[in-house]
């Protein structure tokens, strides 16, 4: 197989269809050539690996296989360059790559082997988390098949804050009154208390605390939408709202965070009844099934409905902590950490003095949590 690529690369710099290509991957090629040139003989071989019956009909084959192939990366590659679907990694990279492989005549064994050497020019997806022309759903695509660490350079916060910075929560033993809960060992190291800004962790998922259009609005959900960028706002609008009480879940776009679950709190500005409490509950039930559902194993919540939609924060906390305690007592092997991202040191206070009764803890602990 190499010498094959070997005799079709030494002919592509020389093609005048090969200007069809960026100058970068034609020097991919050429540099791939100059790999594998020492190893073959002129004349010795043939594309399809039969030998050639002169020197001259070798290179003839060999020249003309590779016009055929530069012919075709170069109409893949003007393609790309108006739908942006090659991408450098992922489902989509690999599936541009593979199509360039089928060009060369190359097996898939071989062209998975080359992608690992890099002797195969990768085609580079443009992502600008700025603009509102860019196709969401195939730069959605990009993002969630990049790893964390490659991930990176497209944030648009500074001063991300990774999991391993968020240290799990652990009380002091005893409190105020009795526990509400008894200690369950296995969520252990499955709550934290972070009080900051909610647009900055690196993790799997964040809550969003929407209104029902899902388009951005004030507080932490402007925040989420000005950090993301405007891509989010164009997946979002395809959802078609949220109702009370229900989550939805897109990507993350300019975020640290992977995925973004929307929910939409109660209005509680006429009081707390029944039917607030229920709905409050169900926002935070629900955006934990949105998350196990999608493999997201670390989650953050921000105070949800307790700003301009009246939820009163000393009653919203119980059913924020109820809620999720219930959930990891059913699901704790889905999850590795739950979050509440406070803002407010009033709402940092109200936490600490009451995840005691819902997550009480062993001796001789004490209390650690982050603050900005």
């Amino acid at each position: 197989m190499a010498l094959q690529m070997s005799a079709l690369f030494s002919h592509v710099r020389a093609l005048p269809c090969a200007t069809g290509l960026p100058s970068r991957v034609r020097a991919d090629f050429q540099r791939a050539a100059v790999k594998f040139g020492h190893i073959v003989a002129p004349g010795s071989f043939q594309l399809g690996g039969k030998p050639a019956t002169s020197p001259v009909r070798g290179h003839i084959n060999a020249a003309f296989r590779a016009e055929k192939f530069s012919t075709t990366a170069a109409a893949l590659w003007k393609s790309s360059q108006g739908s942006g679907s090659f991408l450098t990694r992922g489902r989509r990279g690999w599936l541009g790559k593979v199509a360039l492989g089928a060009a060369l005549g190359v097996s898939t064994v071989a062209l998975v082997r080359s992608l690992h050497t890099g002797t195969l020019a990768a085609m580079a997806f443009k992502v600008n988390l700025n603009s509102t022309g860019g196709d969401w759903k195939e730069t959605k695509d990009f993002l969630l098949s990049l790893s964390v660490k490659d991930r990176r350079q497209y944030y648009k916060v500074s001063g991300f804050v990774p999991l391993d910075k968020i240290p799990p929560w652990t009380p002091t033993a005893g409190g105020s009154e009795p526990s509400r809960y008894q200690r369950n060992e296995k969520l252990d190291r499955k709550i934290s208390l972070y009080r900051g800004d909610i647009t900055k962790l690196e993790i799997d998922a964040i809550v969003n605390a929407a209104n029902k259009t899902l388009l951005g609005g004030g507080g932490v959900d402007g925040a989420i939408h000005h950090a993301a960028g405007p891509l989010l706002k164009k997946e979002c609008a395809s959802l078609h709202g949220c109702e009370t009480g229900e989550a939805k879940i897109t990507c993350s776009y300019g975020l640290p965070a992977k995925y973004v679950i929307h929910t939409v709190g109660p209005i509680a500005q006429g009081g707390v009844g029944e039917e607030e409490r229920k709905a409050l509950r169900l926002c935070y039930k629900n955006s934990l099934k949105k998350a196990t559902e999608n493999a997201a194993r670390t989650v953050a919540f921000p105070c949800i409905s307790t700003g301009i939609y009246g939820y009163p924060p000393k009653q919203a906390v119980h059913e924020a902590l109820a809620t999720v305690r219930e959930y990891l007592d059913e699901h704790h092997d889905k999850l590795d950490r739950v979050i509440f991202c406070v803002f407010l040191p009033k709402d940092e206070e109200l936490y600490l003095q009451n995840l005691p009764l819902y997550f009480p803890a062993g001796q001789e602990q004490k209390s650690v949590f982050p603050r900005c």
